[in-house]
């Protein structure tokens, strides 16, 4: 395993579209635990392939405490949302910026899980909110243009600043992923 570099938003790379897996072999399995890894020592609760510039349909997520229960979504398809629901979120990929965002408040969804097997998975509250933002990234968006474009700019007028070194924090609650 390996740790991934993780794209920094206003990267360009981040809004490419990801295309389909076409088939989950050792690659595909290399890229989940790669991902693990770099989301993990990132501290966060999800990551998307398009965060580390691998441009396929490929989501994580793992909302426990523990990390022990990692949901892999390969072709993820969402089947019904609904509800409304705000979260405060953050992701990995513009670091230290927590904004609250409107969502479904569940969601349902297909996917294919490391072995190439279809399963349905059916979420709510924090997970439900990763999982979209997840989802999100998969079509070239980043969380932070769910906001209005002056929050849009205050954010990256604050990323251009020179940053002060950073401490890791999980902060439980927070959509960071």
């Amino acid at each position: 395993m390996s740790k991934l570099a993780i794209l920094q938003y206003p990267d360009e790379r981040l809004h490419k579209v990801a295309q389909a897996v076409t088939q989950v072999d050792a690659g595909i399995r290399r890229l989940v635990e790669d991902m693990a890894q770099t989301m993990y020592a990132a501290d966060g609760i999800g990551l998307a392939a398009t965060q580390v510039n691998v441009h396929l349909r490929v989501i994580l997520v793992d909302i426990s405490e523990d990390r022990s229960q990692l949901l892999v979504m390969i072709n993820p398809e969402v089947i019904k949302m609904g509800g409304s629901a705000e979260c405060e979120e953050g992701c990995l990929s513009v670091p230290d910026v927590y904004e609250k965002v409107k969502r479904a408040a569940w969601i349902r969804l297909r996917a294919l899980d490391i072995n190439g097997k279809p399963f349905e998975v059916q979420a709510d509250g924090l997970k439900a909110m990763c999982i979209q933002h997840e989802l999100d990234h998969l079509q070239g968006m980043v969380f932070v243009e769910h906001l209005s474009p002056l929050n849009q700019a205050r954010i990256l007028s604050t990323l251009a600043k020179p940053k002060p070194a950073r401490r890791k924090n999980r902060i439980r609650g927070k959509l960071a992923v």
